[in-house]
């Protein structure tokens, strides 16, 4: 029954083939011509093509035809957003920003004294990290719902970059000093990518690659915070996963200290369990956003009442008081330390633009509102410049707190100036309080907060749909795992790149066939019932044609018609007498691609088959008309469809084809 069904199949597609052609010939039809653009003035052309690449959203539009005074508003509020939002502030929108505001202080407090240990810095630099870069953002960001401070990722790629330069340990003022440097670097690095319009070159790490880094980032700080988990004092500085492995069952019979385990497995059972509550009842988001406060205060009680630090609990010790102390005396701008200051400022600097940026984007999709990027860049880099001379370090986009802020209720950035007052108020009264913090309860914030970054459903769906995108996915994670963070970033980015480079170097090429009963030609393998059309083999090009990828696409031309041509003699069948390359794809041509297309005819010439160009772009045509191609291969060689293409072809095509 199937065998029969098939013979049918292939009946029709001989039938439907017989009287495509006995039609062809019985027509003499009107075939439009492929326009040629009028020339284009080569400064306009450039302009054009600069305003497409820099200001593609066209960020002064507002400005056009407004008066002076009118022009000086508008640029204020270009820099400072708060002057235009803040025209239509109401008591409304400052009661969601108020319940937002201490709902992340709440969260942020316990995170930064924590994320600080990442960073491998005093606990009050955290503290200071979500005071004055908040205030900073909230005056010049574009985004209402981004929470600003510490974040565990860049705390521990920065601590892991400035540990390879200084031994904080043995020379503390030195790594400080190199902290601050690397902040105000960063901040340099954001804000310049911002003002010259640059922004589109973080995206050139892929969102598969940023999955992978951020779930090995989680799993590497989940792992760090074993130490104040079990009580270990004598840890490894190494950070990959057999390192620590070790560390830790080395110190099983002599360093692990059961009254610390017993309070950091009961409190990351009590945080678990509130962020279970928190993701099954959105309406008790405040749950988990308030727990990890909670847990700090019981377990600092606990330890204060029944003086478990005697007993070899670790606690946090003396947090100094006051507000951000001035810094800008210890950064270097001359020395030895200035360039690792610089490298690492950098490197630090665009994962923590990728990091916020990916979380503005997102929250203002789900708001339905637009962000500006090169906008969020220049926040960015101002708040941290001004956080390098604060006491600060490096400062972004948290995603667990933007996620709080959002569900909140938040309006407006007004909700991180809240959080700025909080942690102002913590600073100036509270820090002596958490004397008594055991280290690991911070080790159990900290893990309940990083196992949100391993995101492993968005890993099965980059598999399901991007094989290669899955490879840079799993190549990051295992770096950052097995080897380090710097590792696991370059692998990122060398995948990123090793995609985009394939992809320009080995584009796609396709045969096309006719779609039954009409005059719609569509890829052969998508559509195994179009039909090939005898005498004529018709190739799409489905990408630009550069220096980089001309020689392979012209040899995969020849390719395809070798492989047709020998199927046809192995089927007895005649030859292909037209090749037809169809360009609607082809978005631009260079001097390389028209060179291969040139030496595409002679070896065509060669064989006896004609060369056909179908629709050509605008582009395409005007350099191809620059270099007198069309001259070579015959105007009339050149159509507007494929479907047009075909019909001339046949008609010139021996009656016995």
């Amino acid at each position: 029954m199937g065998h029969s069904s098939h013979a049918e199949a292939e009946e029709r597609k001989e039938m439907d083939i017989r009287s495509f052609s006995s039609s062809q010939h019985n027509q003499t039809p009107y075939i439009h011509k492929v326009g040629v653009p009028p020339k284009q003035d080569i400064f306009k052309e450039f302009k054009t093509t600069v305003k497409e690449t820099f200001f593609a959203d066209d960020p002064l539009r507002c400005f056009k035809d407004q008066p002076r005074s009118r022009k000086f508003v508008l640029g204020l509020q270009a820099i400072f957003p708060i002057l235009e939002w803040g025209k239509n502030y109401n008591f409304r929108k400052f009661r969601g920003d108020l319940i937002s505001g201490l709902t992340i202080a709440s969260l942020c407090i316990p995170q930064d004294i924590g994320y600080s240990k990442l960073a491998n810095l005093a606990p009050q630099y955290g503290l200071y990290s979500s005071f004055a870069p908040p205030l900073v953002y909230a005056f010049m960001g574009s985004s209402r719902d981004i929470a600003i401070g510490p974040v565990a990722v860049v705390s521990l790629l920065l601590g892991t970059l400035l540990r390879n330069e200084i031994d904080p340990t043995t020379n503390p003022t030195e790594y400080l000093r190199l902290a601050f440097t690397a902040t105000f670097f960063a901040g340099i690095t954001q804000a310049t990518l911002g003002i010259l319009r640059l922004g589109f070159l973080i995206d050139f790490l892929s969102h598969a690659a940023v999955v992978g880094f951020m779930g090995g980032a989680a799993i590497t700080i989940a792992l760090q915070q074993l130490k104040g988990f079990l009580g270990i004092k004598k840890f490894t500085k190494k950070t990959d996963i057999i390192s620590v492995t070790k560390s830790v069952f080395h110190s099983v019979d002599h360093g692990w200290n059961w009254q610390t385990i017993l309070i950091g497995s009961t409190f990351l059972t009590f945080l678990l369990f509130a962020k279970y509550i928190g993701k099954n009842n959105k309406k008790l988001f405040w749950v988990p956003a308030i727990a990890p406060l909670i847990s700090v205060i019981l377990s600092t009680f606990f330890v204060y009442i029944t003086h478990a630090e005697k007993k070899g609990v670790a606690i946090v010790g003396f947090i100094e008081k006051g507000i951000n102390p001035p810094s800008v005396n210890k950064i270097y701008f001359t020395g030895d330390y200035l360039l690792k200051g610089i490298r690492t400022g950098m490197v630090a600097g665009v994962i923590a633009l990728t990091e916020a940026v990916a979380i503005g984007r997102t929250f203002a999709s789900m708001k339905d509102y637009q962000l500006d990027g090169n906008k969020e860049m220049v926040a960015l880099g101002a708040m941290n410049i001004v956080g390098s001379m604060t006491s600060c370090y490096v400062a972004t986009g948290s995603f667990s707190r933007s996620a709080v802020n959002y569900m909140a209720g938040c309006q407006t950035a007004v909700s991180n100036i809240v959080m700025s007052v909080v942690v102002f108020l913590t600073l100036e009264f509270i820090t002596p309080l958490f004397k008594y913090t055991p280290n690991a309860i911070l080790a159990a914030i900290i893990i309940s907060a990083v196992l949100g970054l391993i995101d492993y459903e968005a890993a099965i769906l980059i598999w399901k749909i991007d094989k290669f995108d899955f490879v840079a996915c799993i190549g990051a994670f295992f770096g950052v795992v097995f080897a380090s963070v710097e590792i696991g970033l370059l692998i990122a980015v060398t995948i990123s790149f090793a995609k985009i480079l394939l992809q320009v170097t080995r584009p796609r090429t396709a045969t096309l066939g006719r779609i039954p009963r009409t005059n719609v030609y569509r890829n052969i393998e998508q559509y195994p019932e179009a039909t090939k059309v005898p005498g004529v083999l018709i190739v799409r090009v489905d990408s630009a044609i550069y220096f980089s990828n001309s020689n392979y696409i012209k040899e995969r031309i020849l390719r395809w018609l070798m492989d047709e041509e020998e199927h046809l003699k192995a089927a007895g069948l005649p030859k292909i007498q037209f090749l037809i390359v169809e360009m609607s794809p082809v978005t631009d041509i260079d001097t390389s691609g028209i060179h291969a297309l040139e030496e595409l005819l002679r070896s065509l010439k060669k064989r006896n088959v004609q060369l056909v160009l179908s629709n050509p772009g605008r582009m395409v045509i005007d350099k191809l008309h620059a270099s007198n191609f069309p001259s070579q291969i015959g105007e009339d060689k050149i159509f507007l469809t494929v479907a047009d293409a075909v019909l001339t072809c046949s008609l010139k095509l021996p009656e016995e084809v």
